[in-house]
């Protein structure tokens, strides 16, 4: 049975600090209208209505000037929200997809040709309400996606990497982690996955999304215990790491975050202004094609 969820917050505060002019935002989903873009039957959970329109006004109350559109759960592998914001947005957003792997290469391409720069896949085992679409998925669409040039992203656990990198053999493009592993930080960063998370980044072989602060620590609003996981992914490789709000926060119950304050928090944990400039602006621009 799917899970309600509450809507973001109406009036983020104004970030204390300016952001850069070209930040991305490489994190969020898009949610309805229903009435135009139906919810899956099959979805985990039922969130609020998150249309472009509110998007982009949050995002000029942060000064974000760029996105990424990530698909959610809730829409499936029906895209055609995503595809909208894309269309109608095409210089400022790109986006993530999820397909089934029995996707035509036509309409493949036609999303890559839209601004679709990724595929999205889950590897969250033992966790429920997860896109079934995981390794096996991405092992069947890799070949077509090496020859789009679009890269993999992963909802994944960092305790389940270990399992995942026979996948990764020969898998050329980019590979790109969700919310700081979707690691529990109460066992702090020495545990395994996080430390084999931070090697491959460090070695260039996997980009890591400082996102979800929430999605790892209990300790809200300033979720503290996060922080070191945040500053150990940052030392790692400061090339090849991004943030986001993750707006609207689907699956949450309670504490819904202030989007203004997780981007005060970011500038917080990264104090150095051409490190912050590195990862709001020119790491997605690279990544995502920017102009």
């Amino acid at each position: 049975m799917e899970i309600p969820c509450p809507p973001p917050r109406p009036n983020p505060k104004q970030p204390d600090i300016p952001t850069p002019p070209g930040a991305c935002d490489t994190h969020f989903h898009l949610f309805g209208p229903a009435a135009r873009f139906p919810f899956a039957p099959e979805r985990a959970y039922t969130p609020p209505e998150a249309p472009l329109e509110a998007l982009l006004a949050m995002h000029a109350r942060l000064g974000i000037e760029r996105g990424v559109v990530i698909q959610g759960n809730a829409h499936g592998a029906d895209n055609s929200a995503l595809l909208d914001a894309l269309k109608r947005e095409p210089k400022r957003l790109r986006g993530a997809a999820i397909v089934r792997d029995t996707i035509s290469g036509a309409e493949l391409k036609r999303m890559a040709d839209s601004g679709v720069r990724a595929l999205r896949f889950h590897h969250m085992p033992g966790a429920r309400g997860y896109s079934a679409l995981g390794l096996k998925a991405f092992a069947a669409l890799a070949p077509r996606m090496a020859e789009l040039g679009l890269y993999v992203q992963f909802m994944m656990d960092a305790n389940g990497l270990q399992d995942a990198l026979p996948y990764f053999a020969g898998w050329q493009l980019p590979i790109m982690i969700d919310h700081m592993g979707n690691i529990d930080a109460t066992h702090g960063v020495n545990q395994p996955g996080f430390q084999l998370m931070c090697k491959l980044l460090a070695e260039g072989r996997l980009w890591v999304k400082v996102s979800g602060a929430y999605r790892i620590s209990k300790r809200y609003p300033d979720y503290p215990d996060a922080r070191p996981f945040h500053e150990a992914l940052v030392k790692a490789n400061p090339q090849q790491v991004v943030w986001g709000t993750d707006w609207p926060h689907p699956r949450l119950d309670k504490d819904m975050p202030d989007d203004g304050h997780l981007l005060n928090l970011f500038n917080a944990w990264t104090p150095d202004a051409a490190l912050r400039r590195k990862i709001l602006v020119e790491n997605p621009a690279r990544l995502y094609g920017f102009e």
